[in-house]
């Protein structure tokens, strides 16, 4: 699954160094290289998500049990705060792979940040926990927004392979975030939760060796960065960022020992962030004299894409929060007498995505300039994701949160199949959309406005979900639900403005 989650996008070719030679076509008639990305991120993916669906869980289980016994809201909160780090720190990691570390070096030392972290979390220590989870969200932040880019970089800029490329690549993504959960969630559940993170620990020091080991495949290698910064202003930075880094520290742990920064403090501050950190971004673009009057007149539906964006990923990513707490609480964990994990519920989402992308791609390609608008694919998918909420609240009305009621499993099943689809829509005309309406002064950091957006839906979610718990299940899930379906019928009224402002002079968005 992307969860969206967190899917990276095909970003603009880097011009440094050359694509390979248009004639390598060693692996499914495409660049070898294809096969060592895919392959990371399969294993990226198997032990992000494989971790994720697990997360919230430990973190509600008792201390008895082996969690940390967080109240459920609490729990799903510092879950999606979580996810906040991991975006923002992501759009550092892009200027990072630029300017500094080049984009293998950037993966490379990011997938083995993530890998000491997921280690880390299989040490059952709370501070462990803390510790490896500050590891993963610096070592996503590194690999995530380089490995597309990558893979971009795998083709000439006329290759007709391009967009199949990247097709394989994604379903690479989604195979990972089916696979992760039920391997992660069996042994969480069964053998203790810090061995569901020992399995993540593993599946990623396998991606790292395969890296490695095609590393010759690979672009961008060199000795430097795409767009390297001179040597003094490479030292200077690079002085920076450690003093800002250890200053951050050093205030952090000050705060924290007299006792002013709390868990739900940090939460806060995330949230803050995540808030102000898109607010600068566009006020940037709308104020830059690099932005002629017809690219900020395209920036305006840029800025309903991107809350689309963030009303459709605000219930996406409870898919790994209140849905797994609603999931090991209150639904039934087998199907035709086959037992398994409550964690396993999230691998349904990467199956119906896998299943779904080539069926849609398809109606496209053969309903071709019949296709709806970009603008009503994301509307739909932005209603989708808010009907898999209500249709939550209809299995869970008349009960209490203590009575112990059970629903049948097909209730969450279907729930996640409109996730998937919605996600399917939105994401792939979503993006693309924002692509070609970023201002060209800007192009090249569309992946950072679109990691923007799904941290502001985690800190928004930071928020929301610190209600789950206290307030009944039908109302919690019916009103954000609601309100996610009313986001998708506003951009549905929007549409003929969409359409019209989202038109270059040469060409329609679709």
């Amino acid at each position: 699954m992307t969860t969206a989650i967190d899917q990276p996008r095909q970003p603009e070719a880097a011009p440094s160094p050359p694509a390979p030679p248009a004639g390598d076509h060693g692996f499914l008639g495409h660049p070898r290289g294809l096969a060592t990305l895919s392959g990371l991120e399969v294993w990226e993916r198997f032990s992000f998500l494989g971790m994720q669906a697990i997360l919230v869980l430990y973190f509600a289980d008792a201390v008895a049990h082996g969690g940390l016994g967080m109240d459920p809201g609490t729990a799903a909160s510092v879950a999606a705060a979580y996810g906040t780090m991991v975006y923002l720190v992501s759009v550092a990691g892009g200027w990072l792979a630029d300017r500094i570390l080049g984009s293998y070096r950037a993966v490379l030392w990011g997938g083995v940040l993530i890998a000491c972290g997921h280690y880390a979390m299989a040490v059952p220590a709370t501070a462990a926990t803390w510790t490896g989870l500050g590891l993963i969200s610096a070592g996503t932040g590194l690999l995530k927004p380089n490995v597309a880019s990558m893979v971009g970089r795998l083709y000439r800029g006329d290759d007709e392979r391009r967009d199949a490329g990247f097709a394989l690549y994604y379903t690479a993504i989604n195979i990972g975030a089916f696979a992760g959960p039920l391997i992660a969630g069996w042994l969480g559940e069964h053998q203790g939760w810090h061995r569901g993170f020992s399995a993540a620990a593993v599946g990623m020091t396998a991606g790292l060796a395969q890296y490695v080991l095609g590393r010759r495949r690979l672009p961008g290698r060199g000795p430097s960065a795409a767009y390297a910064l001179a040597p003094a202003a490479r030292r200077t930075a690079v002085r920076r960022i450690a003093a800002a880094g250890l200053a951050a520290a050093a205030l952090a742990t000050l705060l924290a020992a007299i006792g002013w920064l709390t868990t739900p403090r940090f939460v806060d501050l995330l949230t803050l962030a995540s808030v102000i950190a898109p607010v600068v971004y566009f006020t940037v673009m709308f104020r830059s004299p690099r932005v002629s009057a017809a690219e900020r007149g395209r920036l305006r539906p840029y800025a309903v894409l991107f809350l689309a964006s963030v009303a459709f990923n605000f219930i996406l990513f409870q898919a790994y929060s209140t849905m797994m707490l609603l999931a090991s609480s209150h639904a039934r964990t087998e199907i035709l007498g086959f037992h398994f994990p409550a964690s396993w519920y999230a691998s349904a989402l990467g199956a119906f995505e896998v299943a779904l992308a080539p069926l849609v791609a398809g109606l496209w390609v053969r309903m071709g300039r019949r296709q709806p608008h970009a603008s009503h694919k994301i509307a739909i998918g932005v209603v989708l994701g808010g009907l898999s909420f209500l249709l939550m609240a209809l299995p869970t009305a008349g009960h209490g949160a203590d009575d112990g009621f059970r629903t049948a499993a097909w209730w969450i099943i279907g729930s996640y199949l409109l996730l998937g689809l919605g996600d399917v829509l939105l994401e792939t005309s979503g993006m693309s959309a924002a692509t070609r309406l970023a201002p060209s002064a800007y192009a090249g950091q569309t992946m950072a406005l679109w990691f923007l957006s799904l941290a502001l839906a985690n800190g928004i979610q930071a928020q929301v979900v610190k209600a789950y718990g206290h307030v009944s299940t039908p109302v919690y899930f019916g009103v954000n639900g609601a309100l996610a379906v009313a986001a998708g019928l506003a951009v549905f009224a929007a549409a003929p403005w969409l359409r019209r402002t989202m038109t270059a002079p040469t060409e329609g968005v679709h």
